[in-house]
């Protein structure tokens, strides 16, 4: 599916959520050699009716997150008892666990509080297809509370050019697109930032200028968790692989961002770096397997050993999330490319 959806029907779908943010995901570092964590789960849509997104916010999960685990589900009205997987396993980015770790492909934000042994994950909204953020490791240089926002001159022209005019500056408060908390990244000309919004759509999506978004709730918690100088690296791999210390090999492949609006992300060549492509080729990696979840694009981890069916996998059970009457939440196993 092309990692875009209409304004139109995105705002909708937000007018149907009708529901607050839940905390964020919070997960135990595991040991240095290890980078999976947490667990995949599953949610059967109320017959009261739920969007997408009212459910991605429910879990911290950002909405083509939702779409790449369940492919094939209405973004706006997911029938009701439809069982959806719920992508809250994932393999750690293989880079420093250290401050703040931005992994454009997958639309998340992973922060390493200093001195706590945990990770905290936040999807985010990142730059529109032709805006991109650059790749590098950067630092927090400023904390704005109650940010205006002074539009470039790029994001003047492209307004125009649909017959908007913006004012030179926009003041803070309810009307901000920046929302109540921004922090501005110590490269280029000051011009990206980590923010917040003003809309209740647009996480887990390509909807900014460049800049990295996140909801409400979640960008208050990270500002007031994230000191000024904090380490931020911004990375684009759409593939990520682990030898976990009990010998397993997983993969986790998502969309890779598409350059030009006629790109397709499910269909786009992807390439492997050196160490994946030997993840790949060893004779310890099945590699029907790991081709088909290539191929699938899934976001999930898939168990990609050689003599291991992801299915045999045995996850804990998993508490209920909500009223028995609205939702039913067990572990689901870890994904299988299909």
């Amino acid at each position: 599916m092309k990692r875009a959806l209409t304004l139109m029907g995105v705002l909708f779908a937000s007018v149907l959520a009708g529901s607050q943010a839940a905390n964020a995901t919070e997960y135990p570092l595991p040991p240095a050699n290890s980078r999976l964590i947490g667990e995949n789960t599953t949610y059967t849509v109320p017959d009261a009716g739920l969007s997408l997104e009212a459910i991605a916010a429910k879990y911290q999960i950002g909405l083509l997150g939702m779409l790449e685990a369940n492919p094939g589900t209405d973004p706006y009205l997911p029938k009701p008892g439809k069982v959806l997987t719920i992508p809250t396993q994932m393999l750690l980015p293989d880079t420093k666990r250290e401050g703040i770790v931005v992994n454009l492909a997958e639309l998340r934000l992973y922060y390493y509080p200093k001195g706590e042994d945990k990770v905290i994950v936040y999807p985010i909204g990142i730059g529109q297809t032709g805006m991109h953020t650059p790749l590098k490791v950067t630092s927090v240089s400023q904390k704005i509370p109650n940010p205006t926002w002074t539009p470039t001159a790029n994001i003047r022209k492209r307004y125009a050019a649909k017959g908007e005019t913006l004012p030179a500056v926009v003041p803070a408060g309810p009307n901000n697109p920046m929302g109540l908390f921004a922090m501005r990244l110590s490269m280029g000309h000051g011009e990206y930032l980590i923010h917040g919004t003003n809309a209740n759509f647009g996480i887990g999506m390509r909807v900014s200028s460049g800049c990295i978004r996140l909801r409400p709730d979640d960008i208050e918690a990270l500002f007031n968790s994230v000191p000024k100088g904090t380490r931020v690296q911004i990375i684009n791999e759409p593939v990520k692989v682990s030898v976990e210390p009990d010998g397993k090999r997983y993969a986790e492949v998502h969309q890779p961002l598409s350059k030009v609006e006629s790109d397709d992300p499910q269909t786009m060549p992807i390439s492997l770096s050196k160490s994946q492509q030997k993840f790949a080729d060893s004779p310890e990696t099945d590699k029907s397997v790991f081709d088909s979840a290539i191929t699938r694009r899934s976001g999930m981890p898939v168990l990609v050993s050689v003599g291991q069916n992801p299915a045999d996998v045995p996850l804990p059970s998993v508490q209920l999330f909500g009223g028995s009457k609205q939702a039913e939440t067990q572990a689901a196993p870890i994904s299988q490319a299909q």
